[in-house]
């Protein structure tokens, strides 16, 4: 299995996932130019994806997707509300287009979509299933009993780090968008990401730190909170990468 997060954060998102020889991409909110670069980086193409999914509407995970779609004709898989709901729905190519509710087959591997809660038509976070698992999971604004059931299992766990709250609550965006980051459909901040690990059950080998924001985070804060979470539960032998907005972040399994 390689997993590579091509880009993270609020300008634009995209992860690569390879196993059993399948290839999919989850969202593709950044250019399909850089798409087809940083795939071309890893020894990939576009051309070789057997499937795009999208997580959510939102610009940042579906910017570069009409472009990529039609030039490639790759298939694109979201639920139903999540492309009515996408500025670009009627850019798609029909023939493209397959909504799912659950779960679909690609060769040997399952792609299961299960709800998380965010300000967005019907979001949604993805378990790749194959030999191997690796769970994906951005734009969360918390994580109960059932989400925390989803996150289970995976050899690697791409999961979102979004903010420090006291950045955020120090900082300068207006009240309304604080209080919207910071509420139930919101996004997870470092340390509350860092208790959903330490309190799986089967927690992952490898744990890659997703969507930071640019304006309430740092990546040297992000991993130095994680860590310190993780070691007050006795963790310390967890694999922990970090994502980036202009470069990719690959990890093999």
């Amino acid at each position: 299995m390689q997993v590579a997060v091509l880009a993270s954060g609020s300008k634009g998102n995209a992860t690569f996932v390879e196993m059993d020889g399948i290839r999919i991409l989850i969202d593709a909110g950044i250019s399909a130019r850089r798409i087809k670069q940083e795939l071309a980086a890893l020894g990939e193409s576009v051309e070789m994806l057997d499937g795009i999914f999208i997580t959510h509407e939102h610009g940042d995970h579906i910017k570069g997707l009409p472009n990529l779609v039609k030039k490639y004709g790759i298939q694109i898989y979201s639920r139903p509300a999540t492309f009515r709901a996408m500025s670009c729905y009627e850019e798609l190519p029909g023939d493209c287009v397959n909504p799912i509710i659950d779960r679909i087959q690609l060769g040997r591997v399952a792609v299961r979509a299960f709800d998380i809660p965010h300000d967005a038509a019907a979001p949604v976070g993805y378990i790749i299933q194959g030999t191997s698992r690796c769970v994906v999971a951005t734009d969360i604004g918390n994580v109960d009993d059932r989400l925390q059931q989803m996150l289970e299992g995976a050899q690697v766990l791409v999961l979102e780090a979004n903010h420090d709250e006291e950045m955020l609550k120090q900082g300068s965006y207006p009240y309304n968008l604080k209080q919207r980051i910071l509420g139930p459909l919101g996004h997870l901040s470092n340390r509350r990401m860092a208790q959903v690990v330490a309190e799986l059950r089967r927690r992952p080998q490898k744990l890659i730190l997703a969507h930071l924001s640019e304006s309430n985070n740092r990546p040297e804060l992000a991993m130095d909170t994680v860590k310190s979470v993780l070691d007050s539960y006795g963790i310390n032998n967890m694999e922990i990468y970090m994502t980036a907005q202009n470069h990719s972040t690959s990890v093999d399994f």
